[in-house]
């Protein structure tokens, strides 16, 4: 209803939940030049099993045909997400599987941390945190390894092009 309203206006997602793309909504920010065309999809984990544990509500599978279908729609479309390595009871194949998830989406900007348990959550009542620190730091690196090789391939498929960028104001920073 806003980007018709106010089609002067850029709208762009923020972080919603992946069940909250259906197919409808990714078509219409495909059509329409006011809705930015980057998603925040936070995937947590690549392995459904984790994901299930995280009390999530959707799979490994579920969150690859939404980004295979969002990019099938928007060639061009950036991605972000949030991975989460080490958590409760985490296994080497889990932790390959949020690698491989990682290698096939290509994401385009993540915010990675390895689990650490917080109060007044499911898994601090009923989940030991029995991931070594080492390894859940190991993953972490590999988790931002994996992920910078995409981001790299990802952006060099963009040399040479013109993109329409949405600036939000001055950085404090530089």
């Amino acid at each position: 209803a806003v980007s018709s309203a106010a089609p002067g206006l850029r709208v762009r997602f923020t972080s919603p939940h992946p069940k909250d793309f259906p197919l409808p909504l990714l078509h219409l920010i495909a059509e329409r030049d006011n809705l930015c065309k980057a998603l925040h999809m936070p995937l947590q984990s690549g392995s459904s099993s984790v994901l299930k544990r995280m009390r999530r509500g959707y799979s490994r599978e579920a969150f690859v045909e939404l980004v295979t279908a969002a990019r099938g729609l928007m060639p061009n479309l950036a991605i972000s997400t949030d991975v989460i390595t080490g958590f409760c009871g985490e296994t080497e194949e889990e932790h390959a599987e949020t690698l491989a998830v990682l290698e096939q989406v290509q994401f385009d900007q993540a915010f990675m941390f390895a689990y650490s348990e917080r109060s007044h959550t499911h898994a601090s009542h009923a989940m030991p945190d029995d991931v070594p620190e080492e390894t859940k730091q190991r993953r972490l690196r590999e988790v931002i390894a994996t992920f910078r090789a995409g981001q790299q391939q990802r952006n060099e498929a963009e040399v040479g092009s013109e993109q329409r960028v949405l600036v939000e104001g001055f950085s404090k920073r530089s």
